[in-house]
Parts: C-alpha cells; sequence; structure tokens
C-alpha cells in the first residue's frame, strides 16, 4: 500500500531479488516441481478417500514462496510451519468479517471497540514475531557476497545505507515487505488451484480431456514443465478459465488517483482511492460467449490457445502482481502435475 520512494525502492528490489533467485530460469522451475512431487504424494497418503485439499494445497504452494524468502521449504508436518499457515488462513477470513470492514471505514472509532479486527492486530503481531525470529536466524550466519534469499538479500541493502532516514530498507519494511510476498504467494494460487480441483470434479468431460491431452504431450514418464504450456494449449484454456470463473480478488487491489482527473464524467481528486470491478470485465456478456458458465472456449480458436484482452486476473499497469510469472508457472506445473496422477471427483461418485 505504499507509494512514492518506499514504494519505488521496495518494488524494484523485490523484482531483482525474484529474478536473482531463479524467477524465470530453470531453478525456480525445479522448485516448484520437487514441490509438486511432495504435494501429490500427501494426496496420495488419503488412498482415495474424500478429504479436504485446502491444507495439502496451501503447503505446497507456501513452500515456493517460502523458498525465496527464507530460503527453505518446510516438511508438511511442521509445527512452526503449520501455526505460520494457520495465522495466515485466520487473518484472511478476519479480514473479511463486518467489524473489519467497519473498521476500515471508521477506524478512529472502531480502534476503541472490541471485536474481530481487534483480533487481527494480535494475530499479525504474531506474524511479525514469526518473520523477526527468522531474521534473527539468518544474521547468526550471514554472509553477504553469497545471499540465500530474500531476507539475506535485504540485510545487504540495509546494509549499503546505514543513514535509515533518507531510505526505504530498515527492518519494519523488511518483515512487512516478506509478509506482503508470503501472503501474496500463498492464497491466490492456492485458492486458484482449489477452484481448479472443484470445477474438474464438476466437469468431468473436462478433466477427461485435460488428461488426454498430458497423456499425449507428456505421458507419464516425466514431469510436467513449463515448455510443455506452448503444445498444451487445452489444459493452458482451463487454467485460465479458471481464473476468469474463481474471481478470487473481484475488486483487485485498491488504486489511488495520483492527481485531479475525470473519469466518465466523475471529478476524482488527488488522492482518492479506486476500485476495479474485475467481476464485471471477466463476467462481461459482450466480452464472453457464456459469462456465467465455465467454459474453456472463451480462451479457444481452432483448438489454439488465445489470449483475450478482458483477461486480467493479475491487474494492468506499473503496480500489477509482481508475481504473475510466478503465480503463472506455479499454476500450470501444479495443476498438471494433480491432474497427471488423480482423477477428482465429488465424494458421492468415488467408486
Amino acid at each position: 500500500m505504499s507509494s512514492g520512494q518506499t514504494w519505488k525502492e521496495q518494488r524494484r528490489f523485490a523484482l531483482m531479488t525474484f529474478k536473482n533467485f531463479g524467477l524465470g530460469k530453470k531453478s525456480l522451475e525445479q522448485r516448484i516441481q520437487e514441490e509438486a512431487l511432495h504435494l501429490a504424494d500427501a494426496i496420495g497418503e488419503e488412498e482415495g478417500h474424500p478429504f479436504d485439499p485446502h491444507l495439502k494445497i496451501t503447503n505446497g504452494v507456501s513452500n515456493v514462496i517460502c523458498s525465496i524468502t527464507f530460503g527453505k521449504r518446510f516438511e508438511y508436518d511442521d509445527g512452526q510451519f503449520q501455526e505460520l499457515l494457520r495465522l495466515s488462513n485466520e487473518v484472511i477470513y478476519l479480514e473479511a468479517s463486518m467489524m473489519c470492514v467497519l473498521y476500515n471505514v471508521f477506524p478512529s472509532i472502531m480502534k476503541y471497540v472490541p471485536g474481530s479486527h481487534q483480533t487481527v492486530f494480535r494475530k499479525w503481531e504474531k506474524l511479525k514475531l514469526f518473520v523477526s525470529q527468522m531474521m534473527d536466524s539468518h544474521r547468526k550466519d550471514w554472509n553477504p557476497e553469497e545471499p540465500r534469499d530474500f531476507i539475506d538479500a535485504f540485510f545487504t541493502e540495509m546494509a549499503k545505507h546505514p543513514d535509515k532516514t533518507t531510505t526505504s530498507f530498515n527492518e519494519e519494511n523488511l518483515i512487512c515487505s516478506t509478509l506482503d510476498l508470503f501472503f501474496a504467494g500463498t492464497e491466490t494460487t492456492s485458492a486458484t488451484l482449489r477452484w481448479a480441483l472443484l470445477y474438474m470434479s464438476v466437469h468431468q468431460e473436462v478433466q477427461e480431456k485435460v488428461y488426454a491431452e498430458i497423456d499425449r504431450v507428456i505421458g507419464h514418464g516425466r514431469q510436467p514443465g513449463t515448455t510443455d504450456r506452448e503444445s498444451m494449449p487445452y489444459t493452458n484454456a482451463v487454467i485460465h478459465e479458471v481464473q476468469r470463473m474463481g474471481n478470487i480478488i473481484p475488486l483487485n487491489a485498491p488504486r489511488e488517483v495520483t492527481a485531479d482527473s475525470t473519469l466518465a464524467g466523475f471529478h476524482l481528486p488527488k488522492g482518492t482511492m479506486i476500485l476495479t470491478n474485475l467481476t464485471a470485465l471477466h463476467r462481461d456478456p459482450k466480452e464472453w460467449a457464456t459469462p456465467d458458465t465455465f467454459n474453456p472456449e472463451h480462451f479457444l480458436e481452432n483448438g489454439q490457445f488465445k489470449k483475450r484482452e478482458s483477461f486480467l486476473p493479475f491487474s494492468i499497469g506499473k503496480r500489477s502482481c509482481l508475481g504473475e510469472q510466478l503465480a503463472k508457472s506455479e499454476l500450470f506445473i501444479f495443476f498438471t502435475a494433480l491432474m497427471q496422477k488423480f482423477t477428482f471427483k465429488p465424494p458421492s461418485m468415488r467408486s
């Protein structure tokens, strides 16, 4: 939510660090593939019985961003990791509560009133403490010449700027940026994958077509990789349609008008907060043949994948999602790896 110098510095640094630690390179793809194997093993342990995939998927997706920010992945039964995921999940649920909505509108009044918004602050402090403890652990064997992850790289930037009054590289911003990356890199992709399993369970004919394409292009002797995407237009179209229908960020992230503006006849003074209605865009009957129906054909033309200008789940412009490339790689590899190994059905259809 920052702007000005802080936003420019932190955005540039995060993009550079992601690139240095493998974004767009084989190394990060291998991390995603490794985690897809762990996730498939965890699901395989259910032996075909009905189960809630929420936590397992969150574990897998979160481990990818953890490997970048903390320099390590966690075992799925790691107590510290489970506590981190539990806290973050509870914060996300609570932030949608009525008391939190009221706090956003009337913060000066609501800060004196008990309720779920106060619980969010307490849980947020616990999350900050977790990152702070990871920082302490990193300091013990930090080598500026060999940064292992985002925290190490941030330490290096802090060392370059001993005068903390002229830079945004300080401990508070390290904690907040790390949590930003953790939340953004966990919840969005894991929620999209849960929607994907739901749509596949409901639309068995689509799942069968995805499996047939995987069987034809990849087979069963190797793991899927991002280079397979070009040869798999139907699977790619399915993932895009899951994002369109799943609609997990319906009003985008808030934006602020940087100068007095006029839009559609409305005067917007500098500093006005605006929300983009992505739901209206992704369900626009003028843009989509069957806007309210799951239909991968929206992204296909003559059997080939077709990009759509009216598809903006990662937003657009200078403040678009900086993890877009990572998310796309994760969605393709995780989804394809799961479709390669399993058939997903509602419990009532289980054979």
